[in-house]
């Protein structure tokens, strides 16, 4: 038995030239032309063999590729006594196999790990290529819409064509709300999308979360918060309305005298009539400017965008409240970082918003010390264009910090500069329009700043 493959090669040449030698002495010296056939055959055959011999290599290489090819990591690669270097090849062969089989085998437990990981999350996933095909539907999404699969995301226009309308048209990054129904049982969904590819196909992957019982508590809350206010607001109208008609009255009965068909009543209950009736005028027409107000409230006009710049925005605001800083003893700044510093909306809401948080700011300073506001323009790190109305005033209670945006709710004691109480939630409403946002962070004592990031 050969044991060594370059013995083996040299063993098989030596060989293949004896017999081509052998077979030419034949040709050229004798005429034995059975035993020229022969040898020319046996010439055909230790080529072959040689042939073979060699492309062993060949055949393990080939034997290793369709391995890694098929994923069948189940050959072996044994050596056979051919040498040293059949025995690197096959070990080297060998180690690869092994790694892939490590590898497979940890991509298969990651696999199996996210399959669990998806089917666990109480948020409904539904995973589609272009073509609608879906490829991955959970058991929330599953319990979610009460049905046992779904093959073609077009058919989750059975249960809500404006479901299936707006998950088509979701851009990837995009949010959108949805109300359907679902057996009698209202969903209102929150959905999120996004895209990705996988195979050179193009998938998108939508969430699903129920959100209708979160949204019912906040609607309740919301309802029951303005309606105390308003019920706080028209109580105080109504109450001392009520009681000076009921002194009216009770004047004409008491003070009036019927003589000749005719009453007469004496000059100090005129005054009192003249008195309670001027004071039920003025408390109603309070009553009314708080119904206009309300009205005001939720009219407010679409945006008209445009591009402006923010310092030029502000000065005119600092112009604007020059008398009541002056007379108020209240130092007003502009710091707008970069200068050139610009943003797109409407640039008469946005002042309308900015106003009312200056005259927030003058009433949280009255009889503060060295009172500073600070307007302030810059962008912050996610490139969002940032307005700021600072103070130095008396702040804001925790307490308050959660209502100061509900309708008609105000902390300002009652003064004549008093606000309606529907100033911050303006503001706010303002912002949503333009897809911003107004927060506020306050310390009792220290001052408050309000936010707009658009």
């Amino acid at each position: 038995m050969i044991k060594n493959f370059r013995f083996g090669v040299i063993w098989r040449v030596l060989l293949l030239m004896g017999t081509l030698g052998l077979w030419l002495y034949l040709i050229f010296s004798t005429e034995y032309y059975v035993s020229m056939t022969l040898l020319f055959v046996v010439v055909i055959l230790e080529v072959i063999q040689l042939i073979r011999y060699v492309e062993r290599t060949n055949e393990k290489l080939t034997r290793f590729l369709n391995s890694i090819r098929y994923s069948d990591f189940s050959r072996a690669f044994p050596d056979h006594g051919l040498g040293s270097s059949f025995e690197s090849l096959n070990k080297a062969f060998t180690r690869v196999i092994e790694e892939f089989k490590k590898e497979r085998a940890e991509k298969q437990e990651h696999f199996r790990y996210l399959q669990t990981v998806v089917q666990h999350v109480g948020i409904g996933l539904i995973s589609f290529n272009h073509r609608g095909e879906v490829e991955l539907i959970n058991t929330a999404a599953k319990r979610l819409f009460q049905i046992p699969t779904l093959r073609n995301i077009k058919a989750l226009g059975e249960i809500s064509e404006p479901l299936l309308n707006a998950v088509m048209a979701l851009k990837s990054g995009n949010r959108n709300l949805v109300r359907v129904m679902v057996d009698n049982e209202t969903l209102q969904l929150a959905i999120y999308a996004t895209e990705f590819r996988m195979h050179n196909d193009l998938y998108k992957l939508v969430s699903f979360q129920n959100i209708h019982t979160e949204l019912e508590e906040k609607e309740m809350e919301a309802w029951q918060n303005l309606t105390q206010v308003l019920a706080h607001e028209i109580m105080n109208s109504i109450t001392p309305i009520s009681s000076l008609s009921d002194t009216v009255h009770m004047l004409l009965e008491q003070k009036s005298v019927e003589k000749n068909d005719h009453y007469s009543i004496d000059k100090e209950a005129i005054g009192d009539v003249k008195e309670a009736l001027q004071t039920i005028k003025n408390r109603s027409r309070g009553l009314m400017r708080f119904v206009n107000s309300y009205r005001d409230f939720t009219q407010i006009p679409e945006p008209h965008y445009e591009h402006f710049p923010v310092e030029e925005l502000l000065m005119r605001l600092r112009n604007l409240n020059k008398g009541e800083a002056e007379a108020q003893d209240v130092d007003i700044t502009v710091d707008v970082d970069p200068e050139t510093l610009e943003v797109t909306a409407d640039p008469h809401l946005i002042e309308q918003t900015l106003i009312n948080l200056m005259k927030n700011a003058f009433r949280a300073l009255e009889d503060v010390k060295n009172a500073k506001i600070s307007l302030k323009g810059f962008m912050d790190s996610d490139g969002k264009v940032v307005i700021q109305v600072c103070d130095n005033g008396t702040g804001i209670s925790k307490e308050n910090v959660q209502k100061i945006f509900i309708p008609f709710y105000s902390t300002g004691k009652p003064t004549d500069r008093g606000g309606s109480g529907i100033g911050l939630s303006l503001s706010r409403q303002i912002m949503r329009m333009h897809k911003g946002t107004l927060t506020v962070k306050s310390d009792e004592d220290k001052g408050t700043i309000f936010t707009l990031r658009f």
